[in-house]
């Protein structure tokens, strides 16, 4: 079988991110790339891929399509690529508003073509296993999760801080978290959330929200902005009617550095795995897997659209100190 082209869209950290999990890939060929407003000349050199200057020559030498691009900017690629018949692999979150989310679905499903949200802590090992020892009955019916996400916040020059392009804290980070809820203890009916900057708009942003699930459970997700660089924390408890699961990074991690302010990190938080093989990589080899056809998607457009209507509630409850009713599909 030949390899699949794979455009990338989007040469920023994510898209060098996902170059280097597609490398990973034997059974991907990484072909095309397009940038911004400077050319990608170093992400294209590095994995040998042609400089597109637009997106319609990049479609028309690819296979799958990775957008990779700002969160506003979803839709638009992802729409004109379902309508060339690529597959599409999206960064989460899947669009910047439920409306727009559920126009990609739409459109895409018109087209036949994949859409494939990288929700990627799905594929993380930690996450992917405590979920399937619920699913096996380890602690008996969901009752209450507590999920963690707490990094630095991302540099005052980046998109991810403009809140009308990425929907902010909420959108950006708690997102993952989010998904992990509803996969784990079933649909999410309602909200209830507080948020730093709602007191202090010149604040990194720290979120508290209570979900409430369809099936009984609450879950508590909280996601901060607020850490010192460079950390990532990550932290999960699911406890059942028969017992309990948790993990925690801070103890896979033999060293955890937790620096003044200023000091030096990356240009944007990204958590890290203990294994040889990169989440990033498993989650594109799967999504390869279901492009041809041999595997069910682990995480669907329609997991990635509820995310972001529970996202969108979220925003709503911060709004107006009150709980918020979260959009569910029909």
């Amino acid at each position: 079988m030949s390899r699949t082209r794979i455009g990338i869209v989007g040469a920023g950290f994510m898209g060098s991110v996902h170059a280097a999990a597609w490398a990973a890939c034997p059974d991907a060929r990484l072909t095309a790339v397009l940038g911004g407003s400077a050319p990608p000349t170093r992400l294209a050199d590095e994995y040998g891929m042609r400089v597109c200057a637009g997106l319609d020559e990049l479609l028309d030498q690819v296979d799958v399509v990775d957008v990779c691009v700002p969160t506003d900017l979803h839709h638009e690629v992802t729409v004109r690529a379902a309508k060339a018949g690529r597959a599409v692999v999206c960064e989460k979150p899947l669009a910047r508003t439920p409306g727009e989310a559920a126009e990609m679905i739409a459109v895409c499903r018109e087209a036949g073509v994949a859409l494939l949200p990288a929700h990627v802590v799905r594929f993380f090992p930690e996450y992917a296993a405590a979920k399937a020892a619920v699913d096996a009955g380890a602690v008996g019916e969901p009752a209450v999760l507590r999920l963690t996400r707490a990094s630095f916040q991302p540099p005052a020059d980046r998109w991810h801080l403009d809140e009308a392009r990425s929907g902010g804290l909420c959108f950006d980070l708690m997102v993952h978290d989010l998904d992990y809820a509803r996969w784990v203890a079933g649909e999410v009916v309602g909200v209830h959330a507080r948020s730093v900057r709602a007191a202090r708009p010149d604040a990194p942003d720290h979120v508290l929200a209570i979900l409430r699930h369809a099936p009984g459970a609450i879950s508590h997700v909280e996601a901060s902005w607020a850490q010192p660089p460079p950390t990532f924390r990550t932290r999960a408890e699911i406890a059942g009617t028969s017992g309990l699961l948790e993990f925690d990074s801070d103890r896979s991690a033999p060293v955890r550095p937790n620096l003044r302010a200023g000091s030096a990190a990356g240009p944007m938080p990204l958590p890290s795995s203990p294994l040889a093989e990169s989440p990033y990589a498993i989650q594109l080899r799967h999504f390869l897997d279901v492009v041809r056809g041999v595997a069910a998607p682990i995480v669907t457009a329609d997991d990635a659209l509820a995310a972001v209507r529970i996202a969108t509630a979220i925003g709503r409850s911060i709004a107006t100190g009150r709980p918020a009713d979260v959009e569910v599909a029909a």
